[in-house]
């Protein structure tokens, strides 16, 4: 009846809610207060209301869900999430449908708390609800919110417009899903382009937003610990006892939301004057044309040039900044990408350093969030990262607006330096920003040793195999400890390194690609010139950040660094880790195995070693795996490390099988690969290498890929000096070294006509293969350079401990730091330069 399915009147005007399997939420499962411990360091709020199904009619063409979820989750000024974000109480919140099925549809808003926002969640919880209650007021007024409607409609009719070519599995994947919503004409569009704003619609979509039907679910690792007293907090569930979920055995309580706090919630007595709705976007994009289309661009076609091969051309190149442009003629889009790369030696010198920017970078994202937010929503997005060489900016989006993000983002990263330099006292804004920042960069990289076994393995064998990287424990020492404690990071020593970093010793590498001419590029280059290049020095060859791969020992080597104890190991040096949450019951093994550096192996080398990668991940699967069922995670791939070593690489995780034992298998899975190599037919071998040639040569389907790629290409010479010319065409020539006779493949190659001649044959390719799995990668192989990082689960700690100080066994990263001192380095010069030159 009427009363079972806790309906109004206005619950007809969504006809397929509860209409097949009845009430899934009523009022018996809302109205809920519930608290959870998490595994890692997290706090938050998340709220969810039972919603009609986003797949009814109703919702459909009008979709509410999406103007409600717009001004909930807004993060202009006046926003709740400006507000909570400028008192330090959030780090992020977001809103809109969680769950949805075919009869209804839970809604969510999800705040990440700050340790004090979290100390201060009845406040939080009162500025959600006044929040809300304002929403409900100005959604009184159909002309206002008809407004936000329709821009909502604008920015999604242009993204459809103009969006490019995804995955074809992924639009199958979607298309086959639309079509049980939507009708054969319009799985294209499915909710591209909703019908006209309909108050009645988003009106009753609104009142399900109510304290009683709403589900408020509380996560935090202080709840242990915090005081049993209920009436310290309204929002408690500490007068329910703790249990234990079923599936998971995750600790919770929960408890009904009293009566009073739901009068209270539901009729705020008044609203925050900070609170108001957001304005329209004045970001919008307005110019679509294309730059390939002027006048001025289309005398200059040439109908016989393929632009498809053309690649960026180097405009503008001195001391300290280099240009690369090549304006869009393929995909015919109005977008752009701006990307930059601002390279300095001070960033990483330290962990200190490396620290301290990664806050600046916190800051400067926080300061700008507001304005960024709003281009975003418009289809311009911009991102400042810290990086180990320096700092990377990118402006993407629409070409009309990105000239002005640009300066607006590079003007404000030294604005706000000047800024912080007079930043005083506990009040100020900046202040408050630099406290929560250094709260959340301690609680991300400590969470960061809680990632799988599988993930830390490959984290630890980067200590051994990279000369210059610091490791995790180096940051969170920075920030927490006794030395922290002695030595606080300050907001003032933050501005200090910030501003070394950014404006004394730098060089720039800037590229503008897609729909931008090149005198557009030439603007948007004298803009970093002025911002950032004609105040600094430009960086030396000598200064400039390199990362650099260590040479493993080979077993001879290693009896000279630990002895004759290990001669009768198969790998001689063991990394052990304890794995760091104490729930964690998974173990892990990676080995690694060294083949050699890029510049030695040169095209035909690196060409062998990858398609030794791709024949192994199958066999590697179908025996460790599927056969042996050693785990659910089980991979074997070519792994470059930084500073351009390359190799091997062989990754097991299991939850019933020891380190020692996954260890034992995998060495035993490489016999038994070796004498699949030399049983497969040379033209089964032949046919591998066209799949990798065949991945090789596929052309970029939107224009994005093909930004990427250029760039991938240009920063990857930043630090070759003469050699700085990108390799551009490096997969075309890694494609013919892996090319043999008869295959058919396109040559799309510039160049070297006579190629297709020179090929080789299957056999000839088998015979190289065999070679380098001989030479490297064979147990008993002089040259074989192997390493082992063995991760424990808690279970397993007994085992982990038996060998700590046995001679081959790094248990700590005092040990690994050790032993690096016997290693020598690899040249860091890339496989692309010849070696004549």
């Amino acid at each position: 009846d009427a009363k079972t399915k806790n309906s109004t009147d206005k619950d007809v005007l969504f006809s397929t809610e509860h209409s097949k399997n009845g009430v899934a939420f009523g009022k018996e499962q809302m109205g809920l207060f519930r608290e959870y411990v998490p595994l890692v360091e997290a706090r938050s709020i998340k709220l969810l209301f039972a919603t009609p199904p986003g797949t009814d009619p109703a919702v459909i063409e009008n979709r509410p869900d999406r103007v409600i979820s717009h001004l909930l989750g807004h993060e202009s000024p006046g926003s709740l999430h400006a507000l909570l974000l400028e008192e330090g109480l959030i780090n992020g919140l977001s809103s809109g449908t969680g769950i949805s099925t075919s009869d209804f549809s839970l809604f969510s808003l999800t705040i990440q708390l700050t340790p004090k926002g979290m100390q201060n969640r009845d406040h939080v919880m009162s500025l959600v609800w006044q929040y809300i209650s304002l929403i409900k007021s100005v959604a009184q007024d159909d002309e206002t919110m008809s407004k936000y409607h329709d821009e909502l409609v604008s920015i999604s009719k242009t993204h459809f417009r103009f969006q490019e070519n995804g995955d074809p599995t992924d639009f199958c994947s979607g298309a086959a899903e639309a079509m049980f919503d939507y009708d054969a004409t319009k799985i294209m569009v499915a909710n591209a382009f909703p019908g006209k704003y309909n108050a009645d619609i988003t009106k009753a979509f609104l009142e399900r937003f109510s304290p009683e039907n709403c589900i408020i679910s509380i996560q935090s690792p202080d709840f242990e610990t915090e005081s049993t007293d209920e009436n310290s907090y309204e929002c408690s569930a500490s007068s329910s006892p703790w249990q234990f979920e079923k599936w998971y055995r995750a600790k919770y309580r929960e408890m009904k939301t009293p009566d009073d706090l739901l009068q209270k919630w539901s009729n705020p007595k008044e609203i925050d004057s900070r609170l108001h709705l957001p304005g329209l976007n004045t970001f919008l994009p307005s110019d679509f044309s294309l730059r390939s289309e002027d006048p001025k661009s289309l005398d200059s076609f040439d109908e016989t040039v393929d632009y498809t091969q053309e690649k960026p051309k180097l405009v503008v190149e001195r001391p300290g900044l280099t240009l690369w442009h090549k304006m869009d003629r393929t995909f015919k889009t109005p977008k752009a990408s701006l990307r930059l790369l601002l390279t300095s030696p001070h960033v990483y010198s330290t962990p200190r350093t490396m620290t301290l920017n990664r806050l600046f970078v916190k800051i400067l994202e926080d300061d700008l969030n507001s304005y960024i937010y709003d281009s975003a929503l418009a289809g311009c997005s911009a991102r400042v990262s810290c990086v180990p060489s320096g700092f990377a900016i990118s402006v993407s989006g629409y070409s009309e607006k990105l000239p002005h993000l640009l300066d607006v983002v590079t003007t404000r990263m030294l604005t706000i330096i000047e800024e912080m330099k007079v930043s005083t006292g506990d009040d100020c804004s900046l202040t408050r920003k630099f406290d929560k920042a250094v709260k959340n960069l301690l609680r991300e990289t400590k969470n960061f040793r809680l990632e799988s076994p599988y993930e830390t393995a490959s984290y630890v064998s980067r200590m051994l195999l990279e000369d210059n990287v610091w490791h995790v424990k180096n940051y969170v020492d920075e920030m927490e400890g006794d030395y922290a404690e002695k030595n606080p990071l300050t907001l003032q020593e933050c501005v200090n390194v910030a501003e070394e970093s950014l404006t004394k010793r730098i060089s720039a590498t800037f590229l503008c690609m897609g729909n931008i001419d090149e005198e557009g590029a030439l603007n948007a280059v004298n803009l970093i010139d002025k911002n950032f290049i004609s105040k600094a020095r430009p960086l030396r060859l000598e200064e400039m950040p390199k990362l650099r791969s260590l040479k493993m020992p080979t077993k001879e080597e290693a009896i000279r660094i630990f002895g004759p104890e290990v001669k009768d190991s198969k790998i001689p040096i063991v990394l052990e880790e304890l794995a760091y949450s104490d729930s964690e019951e998974n173990h892990a093994v990676e080995v690694i195995l060294q083949v050699g550096a890029e510049h030695e192996l040169g095209f035909d080398g690196i060409g062998v070693l990858e398609l030794i990668g791709q024949i192994a991940y199958n066999s590697a699967y179908n025996q460790l795996r599927t056969k042996e069922q050693l785990g659910y995670i089980v991979s074997a791939f070519s792994r470059k490390t930084s500073g351009s070593a390359v190799g091997i690489s062989i990754v097991v995780q299991s939850s019933t099988t020891t380190p020692v034992e996954l260890e034992s298998r995998i060495e035993a899975w490489l016999e038994m690969f070796r004498e699949e190599l030399a049983d497969m037919p040379a033209s089964d071998i032949g046919n591998e290498a066209a799949a990798i040639v065949a991945q090789l040569l596929e052309r970029n389907m939107k224009l994005g890929d093909e930004i990427a790629t250029s760039w991938g290409s240009i920063v990857s010479t930043t630090t070759l000096g003469s050699f700085n010319k990108p390799p551009f065409d490096r997969n075309q020539l890694l494609a013919d070294v892996l090319s043999v006779e008869g295959a058919d493949i396109e040559d799309t190659a510039i160049g070297e006509p006579d190629r297709k001649k020179t090929r080789k044959t299957a056999s000839e390719l088998k015979e190289q293969v065999l070679a380098m799995f001989d030479r490297y990668l064979a147990a008993g192989a002089e040259e074989r350079r192997a390493i082992v990082v063995r991760v424990y689960g808690q279970k397993a700690q007994s085992e982990y401990e038996e060998n700590i100080g046995n001679p081959g066994y790094l248990s700590s990263y005092g040990d690994v730091k050790d032993v690096k001192q016997f290693m020598s380095v690899w040249p860091t010069a890339p496989y692309w330069i010849k070696k004549n030159r």
